[in-house]
Formats: structure tokens, C-alpha cells, sequence
């Protein structure tokens, strides 16, 4: 999937003209790029126009219209828009109590490390987590995390192909998988080339 440029972003004043229109694309977008992995977290694909919402909403809230504060967010987002062999997700887990968010924040140490998707057919892809940075510690892990799956040249022509695919936790004290819809299936396979 090709990088977004300034090119591809709208000024300000075109942004507060579309913004709602196009807020409603992405979200009807994003529907099926939701995989929710039992009650608790979930998978929020993302691709190069997911990526694009999330710049111009944070060029509207800082008010950047000067050319390097928007090359700024563009090196800092592109990152997230699948190379063409990934998926590439933000993991959420999401109690909505601060307190029972607490504890389970420390029952999951190493949750990211254990979060796959499978290809039917192909050995579980575990998740490569948090490139740009470290969001645990000692204690807890992080409720949010960003995932790259990293997937096969056969894998790749399989998912085409229009072969299954699951996703699934394997953590001592949260394991789910579940098979994704053809709707997810279909949004996912256009991040693959």
C-alpha cells in the first residue's frame, strides 16, 4: 500500500468542509476492519485510509497547516499503513472500570506476544508488537498496542484465494479465536499485494 503525501492530505478549510461526509466513509470503513477477540480486546486494522482520518482529525485538533508540522504526522503515521506481506492493527483492551482495568492490565503481561492470526492452512502468525516503543512493564502491560502480522508470500496468495482466516489469544488468563466474517476477510485481503 503506497504512503501518504502531503498531496494526499486536504487543507484545513477543505477538511472542515468534507469532514463529515468523510467521517462517515471511514467509520462505515473501519465496520469491518473490527475484530473484536472476546469480550476484551480487540484488533483495529488499519490501512492507508484509516491512516489518512487519523492525520487530518489530528491536523484539525493541533491546527498544523505548516509544511513540517504535516511531515511530522505523516513520519509518524505512515508506519501504520500495511507494506502489501502485513496486516498491521492497534490492539486495544478495554475494561471500561478504571479498577478492574487495573488489575487485568497486570494479569496480561505479555498479551501482545501472544495474539495470532492464521491463514487456513498455515501455522499461527504470532504478533511482532510495539516496534517504535515498549508499552509494558514490570508490572502491567498497556491497554493499547500496535501490531504488525507479518505474513508469507503463500499466505498472502491464500488469503487472495479467499482461504479463511482466524484470529486468537493464547495468555494463561485470556485465551479466545474466533473465525473472522468474509466482510473482514475481504477488507483485509485488499491490504495484500
Amino acid at each position: 500500500m503506497t504512503k501518504l503525501t502531503r498531496a494526499d492530505l486536504m487543507s484545513l478549510e477543505q477538511y472542515a468542509e468534507q469532514r463529515s461526509a468523510f467521517r462517515e466513509k471511514v467509520i462505515a470503513h473501519k465496520a469491518a476492519r473490527k475484530i473484536a477477540i472476546g469480550s476484551n480486546a480487540t484488533l483495529y486494522f488499519e490501512d492507508r485510509l484509516t491512516i489518512q482520518y487519523q492525520i487530518q482529525e489530528m491536523l484539525r485538533v493541533e491546527r498544523i497547516f505548516e509544511a513540517a508540522g504535516i511531515e511530522e504526522e505523516l513520519a509518524a503515521y505512515n508506519p501504520l499503513i500495511p507494506d502489501g506481506s502485513n496486516w498491521k492493527a492497534t490492539f486495544m483492551l478495554e475494561f471500561p472500570n478504571p479498577e478492574e482495568r487495573k488489575l487485568w492490565l497486570a494479569k496480561l503481561l505479555g498479551i501482545e506476544r501472544q495474539t495470532w492470526v492464521q491463514v487456513a492452512g498455515f501455522e499461527p502468525v504470532f504478533a511482532i508488537a510495539n516496534e517504535d516503543l515498549s508499552r509494558e512493564t514490570a508490572e502491567k502491560t498497556a491497554a493499547v498496542h500496535f501490531m504488525r502480522f507479518e505474513l508469507s508470500t503463500g499466505m498472502v496468495a491464500a488469503v487472495k484465494a479467499g482461504a479463511s482466516v482466524s484470529m486468537g489469544i493464547n495468555h494463561p488468563n485470556y485465551t479466545h479465536s474466533i473465525q473472522i466474517s468474509q466482510v473482514s476477510q475481504t477488507s483485509l485481503a485488499a491490504d495484500l499485494s
